[in-house]
């Protein structure tokens, strides 16, 4: 087998045990280095034998070499998911250090981006690559304890203090967490998983304590994790305080206990180490022995994955998958103790560039009168970020993308969703560049007097001095619609909204506000936010939730050229494959609310369809709903840049009149 080539970003001394263990492997070989500093790149280059020509002084000639065919990513925790986006956009496998991101929603981006390029991507916690931790697994599968009950994982150390240490700078997302508590979370989700007969589980609970120091990192933090089946863990993880640094399971019939679980043979070899099993009273060793240091394990494992033209790298390796999990098992330990990292402060400015494939359909936009920019006419809803990084991922790659409208609302996340879209928007300065819509008036707070403060509320959380366009949540019969009319022309009037609706009305009630307005001297609603999909909402998705797909609302649209924007435009995922229907939580599944015989059947020739087309039905469905004969808008609901991406061929494909009527079983088949 040719040897894999590797070249190395950051030459610094996590890149020095890799490349001695690339040295030792059989597999991969060094061949390249990039550095900024020139000192370091020569003194690297110099004991690796790296020829001069591919000593690189910058990481994007690195990444773009033809004599590489694999990039190991050891810069700081802050740049790892920027520079394993780097590579995987120029077609490089990736190994990536630990943590592959500073939070989920970043290795969310990493591993879409690893699968639209078909690469390698491997998150580097040598530890597992072992052959004890193989054989770990192997025990437990094999019921050497009998049941596992309770897993006790410990990775922790005392470093001097030093603030602008990688360790204790928080703009360097340091802490203990970051750095080593991902090995004991690792090894407890790797035993669970294996203790039921899969690579990984993630924990149902994550309960966590410890000390915030100085510098706001977290020196000392302690968890306890629980999964299905009613395993336990207890991790901990700290940079100021020596621990025991071992792993234990503990099951039904006796423990397995691991002594040197991650370290055996960092520097130099060799890496032996022994497994010692108890049962019985009786306790017996296995020891693995290798004369080789650690890292050589992870660099041939690594190297022939990617030698077999493989995306991911063998158990027990991490999986893309598994690194998800594992970042998300993090998040939720440090917010447990308030340990964030800068990436998530309000108002931050840390943006990760190349998180989208090249070759989008264009996004088009609207001219809607009253509304100074013309908008895209698909429109992001924003009712799921809970941090600043989060949002900052997503958003980003929607104004990427070519996406400028933002849906949100006074109820998400009881004010929060707001208020993070509002810190991304300072901290972009795009307000003038963007269509926010704001809604308000939600039952049971669907009131005329209750208009104004909610939204000087959602103003100051959004940080924008008016609502280019504001949406009424829900409708209140009981209201005379004239109430609603006369504060919103008030407001309007006043340079607090611009153009207004309703969501969740009816076509009779939209027209009697209409109505008024026109009697009255007043300012008319102009834009409807109800559901509008290829499939019917048979039953609504939530109490007082209208669609617009009726003879009556379809007309008013028709004749009177209504924008419509619909929610749940591609109705909750009903178009989607089955296999990825089904891994939605069940009170989400679309088909209890969109499930019928008429829908199956519209579904059916949306699958038709996007095969001829090239594209999904998913796809199919909402370039249905933009292809209608009125002002039609689609807010989606992407939660990744991967999820715009495939959202985006919908625009690309043009349905014809006779298309859209053939979907929605109104026409014979189209030639």
């Amino acid at each position: 087998m040719e040897q894999v080539r590797w070249g190395i970003l950051g030459p610094g001394s996590i890149a020095r045990n890799f490349a001695d263990g690339l040295a030792q492997a059989t597999a991969g070989r060094l061949v390249a280095v990039a550095s900024r500093n020139s000192e370091r790149r020569t003194a690297f280059g110099d004991r690796y034998g790296v020829a001069e020509a591919l000593r690189f002084a910058d990481y994007e000639s690195l990444v773009s070499s033809p004599e590489i065919d694999a990039v190991y990513v050891a810069t700081p925790h802050p740049w790892h998911a920027e520079h394993a986006l780097l590579a995987i956009r120029s077609g490089k496998a990736v190994l990536v250090e630990k943590p592959m991101g500073l939070n989920a929603a970043e290795v969310v981006a990493v591993t879409e981006a690893a699968a639209q390029q078909g690469v390698l991507l491997m998150e580097g916690y040598m530890y597992r690559c072992h052959p004890q931790i193989a054989r770990l697994a192997e025990l437990i599968r094999e019921g050497a304890i009998g049941s596992v009950r309770h897993i006790r994982a410990v990775f922790g150390f005392a470093a001097r203090f030093d603030p602008a240490s990688r360790l204790f700078d928080r703009n360097l997302a340091g802490g203990g967490i970051l750095d080593v508590g991902g090995y004991p979370v690792s090894a407890a989700r790797l035993v669970a998983g294996a203790a039921q007969g899969r690579p990984f589980a993630n924990p149902e609970v994550v309960k966590g304590a410890g000390l915030l120091g100085e510098t706001k990192v977290d020196e000392v933090a302690y968890g306890l994790l629980t999964f299905a089946g009613g395993i336990t863990a207890e991790i901990a993880c700290a940079i100021t305080r020596r621990m025991d640094n071992t792993l234990t399971v503990e099951g039904t019939e006796g423990t397995i206990h691991l002594p040197d679980p991650w370290m055996p043979g960092r520097d130099a070899g060799p890496s032996d180490a022994v497994l010692r099993i108890t049962r019985g009273g009786e306790t017996r060793e296995e020891w693995l022995r290798d004369p080789r240091q650690l890292f050589a394990n992870e660099a041939d494992l690594a190297s022939r994955a990617i030698a077999s033209g493989g995306t991911e790298a063998p158990f027990p390796a991490l999986s893309p998958a598994d690194s998800l999990g594992q970042a998300t098992t993090m998040d939720r330990w440090r917010a447990e103790l308030g340990a964030t990292t800068f990436a998530e402060d309000p108002g931050v400015v840390r943006r990760l560039p190349r998180t989208l494939p090249r070759g989008l359909p264009e996004m088009p936009r609207a001219a809607i009168p009253g509304v100074d920019v013309p908008m895209s006419r698909l429109v992001i809803g924003c009712d799921n970020r809970d941090t600043p990084a989060e949002g900052a991922v997503l958003w980003d790659a929607w104004m990427e993308a070519g996406g400028n409208a933002f849906d949100t609302a006074f109820v998400y996340g009881g004010g929060k969703h707001e208020a993070v879209l509002g810190q991304w928007i300072a901290s972009r300065g795009v307000a003038s560049e963007i269509v926010v819509i704001v809604k308000g008036a939600h039952t049971p707070y669907c009131m005329p007097g209750a208009i104004e403060s909610q939204l000087d509320i959602s103003l100051d959380r959004l940080g924008l001095d008016r609502a280019p366009v504001y949406i009424m949540h829900r409708d209140n019969p009981d209201v005379p619609v004239g109430e609603f009319v006369d504060v919103l022309t008030r407001l309007h009037r006043a340079g607090r909204i611009g153009i207004w609706g309703g969501s969740n009305w009816t076509a009779t009630r939209f027209s009697e506000a209409a109505a008024y307005a026109e009697a009255q001297g007043a300012v008319a609603p102009t834009i409807l936010n109800n559901n509008l999909s290829l499939a019917a909402m048979e039953r609504p998705v939530w109490p007082g939730c209208i669609s617009s797909k009726d003879a009556a609302t379809l007309a008013l649209l028709r004749e009177r050229q209504v924008v419509h924007l619909s929610w749940s435009s591609q109705a909750r995922g009903y178009f989607l494959p089955e296999s990825l229907r089904d891994r939605l939580p069940p009170d989400t599944r679309p088909e209890t609310c969109f499930g019928s015989e008429a829908n199956a059947e519209r579904r059916r020739r949306a699958e038709e369809l996007a095969s001829r087309r090239g594209v999904t039905a998913h796809n199919v469905a909402l370039a249905w709903v933009l292809a209608q004969p009125f002002p039609s808008l689609a807010l989606v609901g992407p939660r990744s840049p991967g999820e715009i991406a495939s959202t985006l061929p919908a625009l690309s494909l043009g349905l014809t009149p006779t298309e859209v009527a053939w979907l929605d079983q109104a026409a014979d088949r189209p030639d």
